[in-house]
């Protein structure tokens, strides 16, 4: 049996924000684990589990959700396409941004370096990350000294520019 060497097969670090605010939203997200972890990527560390108000509209289901620190061999366009057949095959539908879903996942870091892929309408870390509680306090939660990619802020620094409202709006469940 041939070595694989280690740029043929490297290990990448990611951090992936799952949601769900439809249907039983913590069995969506144990389905959501349970994929990931049968599709190449293993779970490392998560959160715990958030519930926070629907993000941009509150008048929508409220979201139950965690970050998860998670480990692959799969590239970034890899893991973004792997991701999408996961979202669907737990019944995610493409409707309106920001409506309604059982299950949702955003890749907020990969490798800790900055990635613009417009071929595929990819941004890394995510471009909203820094304004959402329901990222900045399950991601505080699993590593309190990650640092944005791009901005270089520390995650202390980031929760601090939270308002107090979205900090006390968010509740470990």
């Amino acid at each position: 049996m041939k070595k694989q060497d280690t740029l043929e097969n490297p290990v990448n670090y990611a951090y992936l924000a799952i949601g769900s605010n439809l249907g039983k939203k913590i069995f969506n997200l144990t389905r959501t684990k349970y994929k990931l972890s049968t599709n190449g990527i293993s779970i490392v560390k998560s959160s715990g589990l958030y519930v926070s108000k629907s993000w941009p509209n509150p008048k929508f289901p409220d979201f139950i959700n965690a970050v998860l620190l998670v480990r692959t061999n799969l590239s970034l366009t890899q893991l973004f396409n792997q991701i999408k057949i996961i979202e669907k095959s737990l019944g995610r539908v493409k409707t309106q941004k920001n409506y309604p879903r059982k299950c949702d996942v955003d890749i907020i870091d990969f490798n800790g370096k900055f990635f613009n892929l417009k071929n595929i309408d990819l941004k890394v870390p995510h471009p909203r990350m820094e304004k959402r509680n329901f990222v900045l306090l399950p991601l505080y939660e699993i590593n309190k000294t990650w640092t944005h990619p791009k901005t270089k802020k520390n995650i202390v620094n980031l929760l601090s520019n939270l308002k107090g409202d979205d900090i006390r709006s968010i509740k470990l469940i």
